[in-house]
């Protein structure tokens, strides 16, 4: 194995992990969307959430309001070996849970200026990953432990153009931070498999922007629209191992500590969405959601050498696909304190069939939400929700750089729940 060989499985690593939407993208930025499967977020305006899917929305509202939520995320990824070409008994490879459970938290507010002016400010996250494999597990080299967590500062200001229509824009300072580490694995070696081949931790912080329309045809039915722009993050800092030297390239030493960097994309995320109120109790929502995962071309990892040169370790194309999420959602006014709440959506998965990976095994997802708001008094009111997620079974084939092949089946399911309290002032 040589240090190029490494750099190659940490950079894919970085995009590489199961997360309860696609790829890595999080649609989990408030709870009172969740018992809808998020259908109509760019259109309906619940809360002060509206700065995470659509400023334009602030201009509806006519008082100052905070909106706080945590999402927990439980997954249930699990694989199953079913072959290897090195004469392992495959159930070597099964691991019934990957995805460790997260906790998700959301902070919002907004405040009219005046009556067309409004401005607003949330903290959430649109992008977040994690998987975990044991220190001793088989195909240690395409497993180990992987994780990237996202923040998103949002400062928003919208405009009333007329009654019937309002633009907002937001300017985006995203934190990112990545751990990835990869075990050696089996082999017929003698490096013990819970060697470190890669491990490597970085930080950065990029700005983007995001864009919101608003129309209302009447006071019933209205629509939405929000663009959110790509955002660059390089993962800045340090690669180690814990390899003989002889496997290292250029023979340093294995120890040896060097600075790296992977640069990525974060995907453009645009959504339209509908908002119709049918009548005094039932209100239908649906939304379409495109996230450009094209962006991810490809992907380069950078090494600084003992010597102060700069190279490219590696340079892959990575084939990823837009992928486009529908949903579509109803509430219904039960009495005066209680709204109910349930959707279904539809994810779709941008990795490629040749692209799988027990690091990701993401797959097309189908969404079953329920929820619901229940006013406290004249000020305050709570949300709850619940999303059952369901992935389908995948079966694929990964290498490892001794030449092991090992073959899964995965399964990727999850459940999400949201509490969110909202108070108007």
């Amino acid at each position: 194995m040589k240090l190029t060989k490494t750099l190659i499985a940490a950079s894919l690593a970085v995009v590489s992990a199961d997360s309860v939407a696609a790829a890595f993208q999080l649609a989990e930025q408030n709870a009172s969307g969740l018992g809808r499967a998020y259908a109509g977020e760019a259109a309906v305006a619940d809360d002060a959430s509206v700065v995470a899917r659509n400023p334009a929305l602030m201009t509806l509202f006519t008082e100052k309001r905070v909106s706080v939520a945590g999402m927990a995320v439980i997954p249930d990824v699990s694989l199953e070996g079913t072959a290897t070409n090195n004469g392992m008994d495959p159930s070597v490879l099964d691991d019934d849970s990957i995805a460790p459970s997260a906790f998700i938290p959301a902070g919002y507010f907004t405040m009219p200026y005046n009556d067309r002016v409004s401005f607003g400010f949330g903290a959430f996250s649109n992008f977040g990953l994690a998987t975990k494999f044991n220190d001793d597990y088989a195909a240690g080299q395409i497993a180990g432990e992987t994780e990237i967590v996202t923040v998103n500062l949002n400062a928003s200001v919208a405009y009333k153009v007329t009654e019937q229509f309002s633009f907002g824009i937001g300017l985006n300072a995203v934190y990112a931070d990545a751990k990835i580490i990869r075990k050696f694995g089996a082999s017929p070696t003698p490096i013990p498999a819970s060697a470190d081949a890669v491990n490597l931790e970085g930080d950065d912080t990029g700005l983007g922007l995001n864009v919101g329309l608003m129309y209302q045809l009447n006071a019933d039915n209205r629509f939405g629209f929000n663009y959110r722009s790509e955002t660059d993050i390089t993962f800045k800092g340090e690669y180690t191992n814990e390899l003989p030297s002889a496997l290292v390239a250029g023979g340093l030493d294995g120890q040896v500590v060097l600075p790296g960097s992977v640069d990525i994309t974060l995907p453009a995320i645009a959504e339209f969405s509908g908002s119709h109120q049918l009548d005094e109790k039932l209100g239908l929502h649906y939304s379409v959601l495109w996230t450009g995962w094209s962006s991810f071309e490809s992907l380069e990892a950078k090494i600084t050498l003992p010597t102060g040169d700069m190279g490219t370790a590696f340079e892959k194309t990575e084939d990823f696909s837009d992928a486009t999420r529908y949903s579509m959602g109803a509430d219904y006014q039960y009495n005066e304190n209680l709204l109910l709440r349930a959707g279904f959506a539809f994810d779709e998965s941008p990795v490629s069939q040749q692209h799988l990976s027990i690091s990701i095994p993401d797959t097309d997802r189908f969404w079953f939400s329920l929820g619901g708001n229940y006013s406290i008094n004249q000020h305050s009111n709570v949300d709850l929700g619940v999303s059952v997620l369901r992935g389908k079974t995948q079966n694929f084939t990964e290498s490892d750089n001794l030449g092991q092949q090992w073959t899964f089946e995965s399964k990727g399911h999850a459940v999400l729940l949201g509490a969110q309290y909202n108070y108007t002032f």
